[in-house]
């Protein structure tokens, strides 16, 4: 129940597609209208492994679409499968030295675990808004919102705090807490790097909740493919 929940926690806050990689906590941005983006990431914990992939489009311009879905195996060799559907959209649009807003609807599906015809899991809403400070060098994301836990029947308040800072023209560094009311938080830190700025970047984190055992502490690496425009 709790790693259920856990790892929809670490979904509800989600990217420009779902929370940008390495975000968790989402920002007040889009993939590029008339484009898709690709993030993928693997994420190591003492015991167990995560493997990623969540593809979202724009088609319209101010309705993105993500559908993706993740493995993840322990050392007792058991794998389970969890896909996310989500919908986004902004209200506000954020610009440099301002700040934006906007809405994001979703589903985690934990088919394993919540057997059924419609395999129907925890289903989730949050605020995204976001700030620019200081021409874009400073970039802070905040989110409010809602987890309805399928199994549990609990509603729980999900949150998160995050900041960007452009150390370079290339390296963005990452910082970002983030929970529901229920649990303790859980912290991350790590960077982004531009290979192909615009185009092409990887990422790394460190993270682990707060007071918590050292089992909840992770390790991530992630590819974000972000084209200008496919159709």
């Amino acid at each position: 129940m709790k790693k259920v929940l856990i790892a929809s926690l670490l979904l509800s806050a989600a990217p420009a597609a779902l929370a940008a990689r390495p975000f968790v906590t989402d920002d007040a941005r889009l993939t590029n209208a008339g484009s898709c983006q690709l993030e993928a990431w693997a994420r190591f914990y003492e015991h167990s492994r995560e493997l990623w992939a969540l593809p979202a489009c724009n088609p319209t311009g101010n309705l993105e679409f993500t559908a993706g879905g993740g493995i993840a195996t322990n050392d007792a060799r058991r794998t389970t499968e969890d896909y996310v559907l989500q919908l986004k959209t902004l209200f506000r649009a954020l610009e440099t030295n301002g700040w934006g807003w906007g809405l994001g609807l979703g589903t985690v599906r934990h088919p394993k675990i919540n057997p059924g015809p419609n395999l129907l899991g925890n289903t989730y809403a949050y605020v995204p808004v976001s700030f620019s400070f200081n021409d874009d060098k400073l970039v802070v994301h905040t989110n409010v919102g809602l987890l309805r836990d399928r199994a549990s029947g609990e509603n729980n308040m999900t949150w998160g705090v995050g900041g960007e800072f452009q150390a370079t023209p290339q390296l963005l560094l990452i910082a970002e807490t983030f929970g529901d009311h229920r649990n303790q938080p859980y912290l991350q830190v790590g960077g982004r790097y531009a290979i192909r700025p615009n185009l092409v970047q990887v990422d790394t984190t460190i993270g682990q909740q707060l007071s918590g055992p050292a089992s909840s502490r992770w390790i991530s690496i992630g590819l974000r493919l972000t084209p200008e425009r496919l159709f």
